[in-house]
């Protein structure tokens, strides 16, 4: 049975085929998981914050979106990551409880997609076998202090925040998945809509250039824009 057959059994509540998908897309997880390897963590733990971010993959992938499902996984699966590694928190604390609080956060999505919906506290204290008060305070104490968006300069009538002092890095494997998603992406969408990106991002073409060369008007491919980027951030996110 291929990958979309077993999407399709998934969406329609077949455990089966959803625990097959996972099971099939380890080694896609533990390549991304790999790539974050050094950051303080344990790659154990990442891996199942990866996992999370498949399970969220294969729970909205649409089979019309004339992708492959790897191509679409691999952002879910990086964007999981890395949510979980921003959220981390500025606060220093002792490893303990840094991994009581990473425990809790896994375990909740976990339940979140098991039950469908959030999880209590309680039952997030079953499952790992951990004290909720004990629960509490780890999280308390891993929580973030400052904003990122805190102003840090406000001169020339423009703000610099906190998150604009941050070293920003991207490596190239990242920017090679991305674009291959991208590249996937495009080549899914009609025929005109490639057109119009193309023309508009790739040739530089304004939208009164583009009106006229596919013969319609500057409102007509502006509306046509904003849906087509739309329908793109939506299978790309």
């Amino acid at each position: 049975m291929d990958t979309l057959e077993l999407i399709k059994l998934a969406g329609q509540g077949d455990k089966k085929a959803r625990d097959l998908l996972v099971t099939e897309n380890i080694g896609l997880v533990w390549s991304i998981v790999r790539r974050f390897a050094n950051r303080g963590h344990e790659l154990d733990d990442l891996f199942q914050i990866g996992s999370i971010g498949l399970i969220k993959a294969i729970d909205k992938f649409d089979t019309t979106f004339e992708v492959k499902f790897s191509t679409y996984a691999v952002p879910m699966i990086t964007g999981e990551i890395k949510r979980f590694l921003r959220d981390d928190g500025m606060i220093k604390v002792s490893r303990s409880l840094k991994e009581t609080a990473n425990k809790v956060r896994i375990t909740r999505e976990i339940l979140n997609n098991k039950l469908g919906r959030e999880p209590t506290l309680e039952e997030i204290s079953k499952e790992i076998d951990i004290d909720t008060e004990d629960i509490v305070m780890a999280l308390e104490s891993n929580a973030e202090v400052e904003s990122l968006y805190k102003t840090i300069y406000q001169g020339d009538g423009n703000a610099i925040y906190l998150i604009d002092k941050l070293e920003q890095s991207k490596d190239e494997s990242e920017n090679m998945i991305d674009k291959f998603a991208l590249k996937e992406i495009i080549a899914s969408l009609e025929p005109k809509d490639q057109d119009i990106i193309r023309l508009r991002y790739f040739c530089d073409k304004t939208q009164t250039d583009i009106a006229k060369e596919l013969g319609i008007s500057q409102v007509q491919v502006s509306r046509l824009e904003k849906k087509i980027l739309k329908t793109m951030r939506e299978k790309l996110v």
